[in-house]
């Protein structure tokens, strides 16, 4: 629930499991995990490096196959079992990475970037002025300039300035959900905020789903309605974030949170 609203569920899990390798090779990444991902929703999946949550995330977004469990979308059984199934299914999921310039063709410039999304969503056969419209319109959601980008290349622009128009491409697609898999650890502390309001902004404005992949939980707390906690590929906590971060029950959650750095009022610092 979200502002007195009940939410549906977009994307949900029942016994999700990744498993790599066969027999004494073998290993569990995911392991039989439940989730329920609301319309409109801020959630976290929170875990160190190795706790499975980007192999999770690989999964949702129909990248890697699961071993057991069923994925629903949108209430109904999700179907990508062919690559046009797929494409229609990455209409309503897409995803932010953690490296930026991993994400982008370095030889196509910034506005090819942008027109291939509006060709994606359908909106191929528009005017000109109004592709241009709708990617100066994008920038702007994001504190680019359209004008100045329009000739660049992405090895052109800064960290910072290659997520913020990442999110620019998902403001033109619009999908239901957006998976940003620690999309702020590549780039400075001032960048970092900045996308993080980005992110909420756009859950905010059309009502989309974040799905937030990230080993930082006080960063979980700052922005997240709710939070997963993941070790060893389980879901070891999971409930509205200040519930779990202020008052956790597992070990794991307890120790993620004893290594936040304390943050000290001036009138405490006789007793540091």
């Amino acid at each position: 629930m979200r502002d007195g609203k009940e939410l549906k569920p977009c994307l949900s899990g029942r016994g999700v499991t990744k498993v790599f390798g066969f027999g004494d090779a073998k290993t569990v990444a995911v392991d039989h995990v439940d989730f329920d991902f609301h319309e409109g929703e801020f959630v976290s999946i929170v875990g160190e490096s190795g706790s499975g949550k980007t192999t999770l995330s690989k999964m949702l977004l129909g990248l890697i196959s699961v071993t057991e469990g069923e994925i629903d979308f949108q209430g109904k059984p999700r179907d990508i079992s062919n690559g046009k199934k797929k494409k229609e299914y990455w209409k309503g999921i897409q995803a932010i990475f953690q490296d930026p310039f991993a994400s982008y063709n370095m030889f196509k410039r910034v506005d090819s970037v942008l027109l291939d999304c509006i060709n994606m969503r359908g909106d191929k056969n528009l005017p000109k002025e109004e592709k241009e419209r709708l990617m100066t319109e994008a920038c702007s959601f994001v504190n680019l300039k359209y004008a100045e980008l329009t000739n660049k290349y992405p090895f052109e622009l800064s960290g910072g300035q290659m997520q913020r128009l990442m999110i620019a491409r998902i403001f033109l697609l619009k999908p239901k959900i957006l998976l940003a898999d620690e999309p702020t650890s590549m780039i400075d502390a001032c960048s970092r905020a900045t996308i993080l309001d980005m992110l909420l902004k756009l859950r905010d404005e059309i009502n989309m789903t974040i799905i937030f992949i990230t080993h930082d939980i006080g960063l979980a707390y700052y922005v997240s309605d709710n939070v997963y906690i993941m070790e060893h590929g389980k879901f070891v906590e999971s409930g509205p974030a200040e519930e779990v971060i202020l008052h956790p029950t597992a070990a794991y959650t307890k120790r993620l949170i004893s290594d936040v750095p304390k943050i000290y009022e001036p009138w405490d610092l006789t007793t540091v």
